[in-house]
């Protein structure tokens, strides 16, 4: 936890000295008086300031991308963080020179990577977040590529009557499957095993 020992003429004054050093509001800040302020005699001898203790209450967000920024720096490639919220939660798009690496195969790293992600934010978030990261656009490329196989092996499970079993995927990739085939008239999708080999199973109706 980050803290700092701050002082001045009252507590008000010491408390605002510290949110100048941190450039940051009263809300992201426990605050804990050390030593009350004395006028002392005659209001000169003796006097002596408030000391107050300001501890900084982590901001979700805040950690997950120093925890990127840490990965990043690590694996020595320059990685620029932008922001963005949705209805589903938070997004965290990445732009450099060498995302490929960070993507890997069929977006393997990125999964893992967004997993560990999750995990910083929640632990300091007082309620569940939900974070996806995103390179290159990677997750719409995905989805669309996902979304063509499913309603490729619909047809083959239309012709050939049988069942169709994809290779495992993540939970993320299961979903897009699901959903682009949950309103086919000809076939369903259910998922069989247990992960990290879960697949998609299609068959016909």
């Amino acid at each position: 936890m980050k803290k700092i020992v701050v002082m001045g003429k009252s507590i008000e004054e010491a408390v605002r000295n510290g949110l100048q050093q941190w450039n940051t509001t009263e809300d992201r800040v426990k605050i804990q008086v050390l030593e009350q302020p004395s006028k002392g005699l005659f209001g000169i001898i003796g006097a002596k300031d408030a000391k107050v203790e300001l501890e900084l209450i982590p901001d979700a967000v805040e950690e997950a991308i120093h925890f990127l920024q840490e990965v990043f720096q690590t694996m020595n490639v320059q990685v620029r963080i932008e922001q963005k919220s949705t209805k589903e939660g938070l997004e965290l798009h990445l732009y450099g020179s060498e995302l490929g690496m960070l993507i890997g195969r069929r977006g393997q790293t990125l999964d893992a990577l967004q997993y560990l992600v999750n995990i910083v934010a929640n632990r300091y978030s007082s309620s569940h977040m939900r974070i996806v990261l995103d390179a290159e656009q990677f997750r719409e490329r995905r989805k669309k590529t996902l979304e063509e196989l499913a309603a490729r092996l619909a047809e083959k499970v239309i012709r050939s009557k049988k069942e169709v079993v994809l290779e495992p995927m993540s939970p993320q990739e299961r979903k897009v499957i699901h959903a682009k085939l949950q309103d086919h008239p000809k076939v369903r999708t259910f998922s069989r095993g247990e992960e990290p080999n879960r697949r998609v199973v299609i068959v016909t109706r």
